[in-house]
């Protein structure tokens, strides 16, 4: 196992397990599958477990595992506050003390605030004085390093990163989320400031594995690389000296085997022009499949009605990538859930975007269609729901 550092110097491995996709059995966590997975990963050299309140029942199986194995203080382990329902000072400690009852510890190595979308949603928990309770939390030791994992915009995750004297963060990155999210700008950026970077969805939850046009599968079988698809994604990430840890949600032997020979092979800086070659004809042959012929260049920004326009086209574009379901989620997430409304229908047709786009896009008319397509009515109603409830005032 390869490992990198964290902030005070400490060896992570390269590769962290993501609990999120635990097996199930009778509706419940296969917990002595689990406990084999996790094991066989902890063996080969895996020290970062990532969980969160909001994984069923995913904390009190992680605790009970490392419990039965007299694993903690060998092991790192990660989980989130969850700040959609944090709504006051004391819901703070009644989150956080029932995490640490789950994972049955009395500290938590990596703590997260979850889920973050937009600058206001930290600023609301700092509303709650969310920054004298870490201060109080660090202090006693029951917090070790504090981070924040982000969906968003890369305009409001540098906002974040630049606000606070972060221990860690957490993005969503992978050789298809280049230019979204927080993206390889943002990565940058915190690696700039010497703050450590763990990724979460490498594989697009397994889309860059399962999901891949016939003409990306022959791309790399036809690459002098004898790597699967799962390979070309993790190398990918492990190539960039700026990426601490990857989050895998392994669970099955074989997935576990396969990630650690990986994590405990793949160097930083290994891959030659002709793998990114390879790459490149692999993104070509998802992108066929897109409305849009975006690139995420971002020249059509900043529109003067605020609309996001290289977001709204990347999830439209999923919608057909992926699947429809994804690309509506993904524009809730980093689209729908920012405090300063993006959406296309505040357009109001004054043709700015279209005079620098390079691709020369009808982005006025693709708008239109974009929007029809990602907010039909129980989306909008949803979102707007879900933006009342996620930015109404703390107490």
């Amino acid at each position: 196992m390869k490992y990198r550092e964290d902030k005070y110097h400490k060896p992570l491995s390269i590769l962290g397990y993501g609990c999120m996709r635990f097996s199930k059995k009778g509706g419940s966590i296969d917990l002595e599958k689990a406990e084999k997975e996790i094991l066989e990963a902890y063996e080969a050299g895996v020290n970062y477990f990532d969980t969160a309140y909001i994984y069923p029942g995913s904390e009190a199986a992680v605790g009970e595992i490392f419990r039965r194995n007299n694993m903690r203080d060998k092991v790192k382990i990660a989980t989130k506050l969850p700040q959609y329902l944090i709504r006051s000072n004391e819901a703070l400690d009644k989150y956080f003390t029932e995490e640490l009852s789950r994972l049955r510890t009395d500290y938590v190595d990596y703590y997260l605030m979850h889920h973050l979308t937009d600058v206001a949603m930290w600023e609301k928990l700092k509303d709650v004085d969310i920054l004298s309770w870490i201060e109080e939390k660090k202090k006693a030791g029951s917090i070790k390093n504090v981070g924040f994992s982000y969906h968003g915009n890369t305009e409001n995750f540098l906002k974040i990163l630049n606000d606070y004297d972060w221990d860690f963060c957490q993005i969503q990155y992978n050789y298809l989320d280049e230019v979204s999210q927080a993206g390889k700008e943002g990565l940058k950026a915190a690696y700039k400031k010497g703050i450590p970077v763990m990724i979460m969805e490498p594989l697009r939850g397994g889309k860059l594995v399962n999901m891949l046009p016939e003409r990306a599968k022959k791309a790399m079988a036809e690459s002098d690389r004898d790597w699967s698809a799962a390979e070309w994604g993790l190398r990918w990430l492990y190539n960039q000296k700026e990426v601490t840890v990857v989050l895998s949600g392994m669970n099955s032997l074989a997935m576990v085997k396969e990630n650690c020979r990986i994590a405990s092979e793949a160097e930083a800086g290994e891959l030659t022009e002709e793998d990114f070659k390879v790459l490149e004809n692999v993104k070509e042959s998802i992108r066929e499949k897109e409305k849009v012929g975006c690139t995420g260049c971002r020249y059509c920004m900043p529109c003067p009605k605020g609309v996001d326009i290289p977001g709204i086209f990347r999830c439209y574009n999923a919608m057909y990538t992926e699947s429809k379901g994804q690309g509506r989620s993904q524009f809730v997430q980093t689209v729908g859930l920012t405090k300063e409304p993006a959406f296309a229908s505040q357009c109001v047709e004054c043709g700015k975007c279209e005079q620098h786009c390079p691709q020369s896009i009808p982005i006025r008319e693709k708008l239109k269609e974009a929007d029809k397509a990602l907010r039909p009515l129980p989306y909008k109603v949803g979102i707007s729901v879900a933006r009342k409830f996620m930015f109404r005032k703390a107490k």
